[in-house]
């Protein structure tokens, strides 16, 4: 490995062990009051266990996953000690994120089939969606990618605005029709841009409003379909951002958009500023889709790909 490729990865593990900080301390704080005074790992240490998870926002279901694995090891191994219990969590967890679908990412790359590679952006204001949009350009950019960035939430001049700062600041091309225009004619406007200035990558943005499902759904699936109409397979992709900081309701939103659509892979962002980053592990664990990027920090270099032994390690770093 070169020096330089030495040096960024450990600024990226650096990174990540600051951004999960908040979810660590409280993490280790609970786990060490459940093994106060053990040797062993007996059933008052799972239930501690068990309070901790959900504390972290795991979720009551993935929680009950985890500690069923424990326990079999227990069972099986008999005799486990407390200085053992990280191991065994870290393990666990890995394996519980690989069945479900989440892949090992080391870079930001696209799918070199599919040209241009159309990514659909939704979730609800507030959540980092605009940001993630301009990180993950930059991202690409940096790569080598000619991205062109589609400004498909035409009902809040805020958006466009905020897309268009993005792609000056980053230096990709961008694509408005201007505010209160049709999403789905932004959707197939941005493919056909793409097409015709030969961008390796098209991403588009959708309104941030949660309405009600039937609306949503119909939103959406004219939004993909004007898409496809233009290049056969787009979207290729459509990705959800989720706030980590909303916790529970960050799986909520979860529901209602992967009621609405057919939801790829994930966007988790603002994971320093939460204790609960445990969410990860339940959203990626309730809904089986891959958690794609993660944001630890405001800085454009802090989105980074998700990479489940990364992040298992670094949550268990002291």
């Amino acid at each position: 490995m070169s020096f330089f490729k030495k040096f960024f990865t450990k600024k990226k593990e650096e990174d990540l062990d600051k951004g999960l900080e908040k979810t660590k301390t409280g993490f280790f704080n609970k786990l060490s009051k459940a093994v106060a005074g053990k040797s062993t790992v007996d059933v008052e240490v799972l239930d501690e266990l068990e309070s901790m998870l959900i504390a972290s926002d795991v979720g009551l279901d993935t929680t009950i996953k985890i500690i069923e694995r424990i326990e079999e090891r227990v069972k099986r191994d008999k005799y486990i000690n407390t200085s053992e219990l990280d191991e065994i969590m870290r393990e666990e967890i890995v394996a519980l994120l690989q069945e479900n679908n989440t892949d090992d990412l080391e870079d930001f790359t696209v799918p070199t089939d599919k040209k241009p590679y159309v990514l659909l952006v939704v979730g609800v204001n507030g959540v980092g969606k605009t940001t993630t949009i301009g990180k993950l350009a930059y991202q690409l950019k940096k790569k080598g990618y000619k991205v062109v960035i589609g400004a498909g939430d035409t009902f809040r001049a805020a958006a466009v605005g905020q897309l268009k700062i993005w792609a000056d600041r980053v230096g990709c091309d961008f694509f408005s029709k201007g505010m209160n225009t049709d999403p789905a004619a932004v959707s197939y406007e941005t493919v056909d841009y793409a097409i015709r200035n030969g961008c390796d990558v098209a991403i588009i943005d959708t309104a941030g409003r949660l309405h009600n499902k039937v609306n949503l759904m119909k939103e959406l699936g004219k939004i993909k379909r004007s898409a496809s109409k233009r290049f056969e397979g787009a979207p290729h992709d459509v990705m959800l951002v989720l706030d980590a900081t909303t916790g529970q309701n960050a799986i909520e939103q979860a529901k209602q958009f992967t009621a609405a659509t057919e939801v790829t892979c994930l966007a988790l962002t603002k994971l320093d500023g939460t204790a609960k980053g445990g969410v990860a592990i339940g959203i990626s664990d309730q809904f089986q889709i891959p958690i794609k990027y993660i944001g630890i920090g405001e800085g454009m270099e802090q989105l980074q790909v998700f990479n489940k032994k990364a992040f298992v390690e670094s949550l268990f770093k002291k």
